[in-house]
């Protein structure tokens, strides 16, 4: 699959339908969505997929040739994946927000630089900032730094081109996001199997053992002292908040698709036994009925909150340099409460449907187990209690959201 004239839109040229492009790829992904997931191999080929058809490079600039694509068409595309296979949906997140990172925390001349090779490489970004993970440590050295230690957790382990992680600046302590190439031999992964959801994103831990880091490739501070990061650069948070939400929502809503076709092609758990499956048409058991309306709202009520946030987000990334604290404190508490709805859209949808589909969703022929399971490791790593928190505290008292980086 790659991007040819069919897929530039009508709004001039270079201009093209990722959202097509993304539906291509989702349509795809689902055929064998389910086998490939049991399989749980590394997810080589699907990151071959990715890069073919473009959808690596969409969010990169387009004065670099290629993508130009804004974070509402970048969300749209993790969302449409997601709904097909959660856990490259979750890569593709992450994938976007890493490649985007040096926007936040570096020069512009370093910035423009590093998107300048992701381009030319076509590289898939992997790693990971969270603030909860122990930091690595960085040491200079005559020609820039040593990189050491040992990462919990990352995406995209031994599948990616680049990993950005989160190290400590030796004697200082400073934490500082860290650009580093997993080809080194000093760059050793983990196991990424041992999870029971996931199992297609890569995840795993990682040491790093004297990894050579060229000062350019030292982006800039993660301190989350008030004052140290401008508030352009704080909008990193709500910027990978809304993966998360994305992610979330894009689970809940592959399910419901699913669960919709199979349950107009079998009985109903709560319908006695009859020779035929739905006759007469389609399905009208009333607690069916009413457990999909129910999770519809849900969705759909994740979803308008998470289009407020995106809405919000992309206005404050516009005005750069001229947004202040208190505009980019009401957008991380739009993305915080859009990942919280996200969430519990996402682990409601995935309990309650298999409910409905009954004996059924116990069969791995179907696969529907993987909803579930990607969304419960990711809510695990990501607990909505830490972002209602965050919520209450701005709602009563005003107070900004913290620097917190996730998963």
């Amino acid at each position: 699959m790659t991007v040819t004239a069919d897929e530039v839109t009508d709004a001039g040229a270079g201009r093209v339908d990722w959202l097509h492009i993304a539906r291509e790829m989702a349509e795809d992904l689902a055929t064998d969505a389910a086998e490939r997931e049991q399989a749980g191999k590394a997810p080589l080929d699907e990151v071959a997929r990715l890069r073919e058809s473009g959808l690596l490079t969409l969010a990169t600039p387009a004065e670099h040739g290629v993508g130009g694509a804004d974070w509402r068409t970048v969300y749209a595309v993790v969302r449409t994946v997601a709904a097909a296979d959660g856990a490259i949906g979750h890569l593709l997140g992450h994938h976007y927000f890493l490649s985007s990172s040096a926007r936040f925390f570096a020069s512009p001349e370093r910035a423009a630089r590093v998107e300048r090779e992701s381009t030319e490489g076509q590289w898939c970004w992997g790693g990971g900032i969270a603030s909860h993970e122990p930091p690595l440590i960085l040491t200079p050295t005559a020609n820039g730094y040593l990189l050491n230690g040992y990462q919990r957790y990352a995406t995209g382990v031994g599948i990616t081109d680049r990993l950005v992680v989160r190290a400590a600046r030796y004697g200082t302590g400073e934490p500082l996001a860290v650009l580093v190439d997993p080809a080194h031999p000093g760059v050793v992964s983990g196991s990424s199997g041992d999870t029971f959801g996931q199992r297609l994103a890569a995840g795993g831990a990682v040491e790093f053992d004297s990894v050579p880091v060229a000062a350019d490739n030292v982006f800039g501070s993660l301190s989350p002292d008030e004052g140290v990061l401008s508030p352009f650069a704080s909008l990193a948070v709500p910027t990978a908040r809304l993966c998360s939400a994305q992610f979330c929502l894009g689970i809940a809503e592959g399910l419901l698709a699913e669960v919709h076709e199979h349950g107009r092609a079998v009985r109903s758990p709560w319908q006695p036994l009859s020779p035929q499956p739905w006759p007469g048409g389609p399905p009208q058991d009333p607690y069916a009925l009413t457990v999909y309306g129910e999770l519809t709202v849900v969705a759909r009520a994740a979803s308008a909150l998470a289009d407020q946030a995106v809405d919000a987000l992309v206005r404050g990334l516009a005005q750069g340099e001229d947004l202040d604290f208190e505009e980019c404190a009401e957008i991380a508490v739009l993305a915080s409460v859009a990942e919280a709805a996200a969430s519990r859209a996402a682990q409601e949808v995935t309990t309650r449907a298999l409910d409905v589909v009954g004996l059924d969703a116990a069969s791995s022929r179907h696969g529907f187990d993987r909803f579930w399971r990607n969304a419960r490791t990711h809510t695990l790593r990501e607990p909505a209690a830490h972002r209602l928190r965050e919520i209450g505290d701005y709602f009563l008292n005003g107070a900004h959201p913290s620097f917190t980086l996730p998963a």
